[in-house]
């Protein structure tokens, strides 16, 4: 067995340090390139995606777009509530379930991008048909997305809804 003097014994420390730092670069480059940014088309891909799982009353997709966290804020006729992921999908469900030709529309505008947010106008037009009656729900929103494993996803909405 070689014993290692001074000098050797520095010398294979600042080796072993290298590597340590030349792997931990390597790792932080990896992260750092597997962090996704939001983008205009990842909005563009969210209003697209929620527009297609609505109109196919598709509530397991429509609960991917939306976050865990979402707080959700409706104000009619003076009158506001808020709901969680959870609530708004039931709220959503048990109107499609009472309904019939239930048709949506929507339209991102005035994004505005910070790292993995995106603040935008959302209008959205539901329409259906209930107890033979044409009723439309006119949504003016101002949300924020947020990134949830590359995709965008619905974090908080605050919006007025008028019924025609």
């Amino acid at each position: 067995m070689r014993r290692l003097g001074s000098k050797g014994l520095l010398a294979l420390l600042i080796k072993g340090a290298s590597i340590t730092a030349l792997a931990t670069g390597v790792s932080v480059v990896a992260i750092n390139a597997q962090a996704a940014t939001m983008s205009q088309s990842l909005v563009q891909n969210y209003a697209s995606s929620m527009k297609t799982a609505a109109n196919n009353k598709n509530i397991s997709q429509v609960s991917r777009l939306v976050s865990d966290d979402a707080l959700i804020s409706l104000s009619r006729k003076g009158k506001s509530t808020s709901l969680d992921k959870d609530a708004y999908l039931k709220l959503l469900q048990n109107s499609w379930n009472q309904t019939s030709n239930y048709r949506y529309d929507i339209n991102i505008d005035n994004i505005v991008i910070t790292g993995d947010q995106a603040k935008a106008n959302v209008n959205t037009t539901e329409s259906w048909v209930k107890d033979g009656n044409n009723v439309s729900f006119v949504t003016t929103s101002r949300v924020t997305l947020t990134l949830s494993t590359g995709n965008a996803v619905l974090l908080r909405a605050v919006s007025q809804v008028i019924i025609n």
